[in-house]
């Protein structure tokens, strides 16, 4: 979560200039943000929700987290017309300023990523097991590759936003080789995989860990498993 709101807010403020008084956003990411993250799809999101803790009469702060997340996508459009913005303005601010963070103090960027409790130890062990692991991600690959090197992880594959949706990349996939699996932290996702021909029948896992909205993790349809810490650092044959 850190990271998310350091580089949002700090594309945020780049896109509107001092109209808002010299640091108008706290450090620290505000409550309305850490409620919405569930509802994140890609990165622009993330500066437009900043940009909307900015707006004293736009719907987040008029009527809060909870109501905005209601419409969340409607939300977000009205957001871009009253800014007069586009999605791709803001993904590159995004990326602009990761960039420039890269570049000028690696090290502070990569300590902002705190990665779930075992996880990147449960991945490296996948090789041992003989499976790959292939990172699909929202995120841009170059940002991706520097995380993943950090953890020391060298994934058979990397496919960030730049690759296509995740459900191209697994259709690509599934055409060059058989798929054991597919860990996901958005439902919405794994319901489009599954409703996708071709992907149907492929082992769909909702990582109970991730960034899951309340109603997430109950009723989950047929072919996505609620995937528990526990559960996942077991032997990847185990799996249900």
């Amino acid at each position: 979560m850190g990271e998310y709101w350091w580089s949002a807010r700090h594309a945020c403020l780049q896109l509107v200039g001092l109209d808002f008084g010299p640091d108008p956003l706290p450090d620290a990411a505000p409550e309305a943000f850490r409620l919405l993250r569930p509802w994140i799809h890609q990165g622009w999101e993330m500066v437009l929700l900043a940009a909307e803790l900015l707006r004293s009469d736009g719907p987040l702060l008029r009527h809060g987290a909870k109501a905005f997340s209601v419409d969340y996508h409607l939300r977000c459009q009205q957001a871009l017309d009253a800014w007069g913005w586009q999605p791709g303005q803001l993904q590159e601010a995004l990326e602009q300023v990761r960039r420039s963070a890269l570049e000028a103090d690696r090290l502070n960027w990569l300590a902002r990523h705190r990665p779930f409790p075992g996880v990147i130890e449960r991945l490296r062990g996948l090789h041992d097991e003989g499976f790959d692991l292939v990172v699909l991600t929202t995120k841009g690959a170059e940002f991706t590759a520097e995380l993943l090197k950090c953890f020391q992880l060298a994934p058979h594959g990397l496919y960030g936003h730049e690759s296509g949706s995740k459900t191209e990349v697994l259709l690509r996939l599934a055409a060059e080789r058989p798929l054991r699996g597919f860990v996901e932290d958005r439902r919405v996702t794994l319901e489009t995989v599954l409703a996708t021909p071709g992907l149907s029948s492929l082992p769909c896992y909702l990582a109970s860990w991730g960034y899951l909205k309340p109603e997430d993790s109950r009723a989950l349809p047929m072919g996505i498993r609620l995937l528990e810490p526990e559960a996942l650092a077991a032997p990847l044959a185990s799996w249900p």
